[in-house]
């Protein structure tokens, strides 16, 4: 699921940040992937940018949704993307 350093508490997915993740960055590596499968990564507000320009040069990323709306998504069963 998503990386914790407490139950329930998703943290940003910067090398070294500890942050309460607020986005969700899908992706897929097409190379890798089928186009419908999509890998995450989580971000605070201060690295939704930078990470998703890390994937975005590659281009990687497929969607950046607010953390909110993606669980809320998944509780539900509907389309994240």
């Amino acid at each position: 699921m998503f990386p914790t350093e407490e139950p329930g508490r998703p943290i940003c997915s910067a090398k070294g940040c500890r942050v309460d993740a607020r986005w969700v960055l899908a992706w897929n590596n097409p190379k890798l992937h089928t186009p419908d499968r999509r890998k995450t990564w989580l971000a605070c507000d201060e690295h939704r940018d930078t990470l998703g320009q890390f994937l975005a040069v590659r281009g990687f990323l497929k969607d950046t949704v607010a953390f909110e709306a993606w669980t809320a998504a998944e509780e539900t069963g509907g389309t994240k993307t």
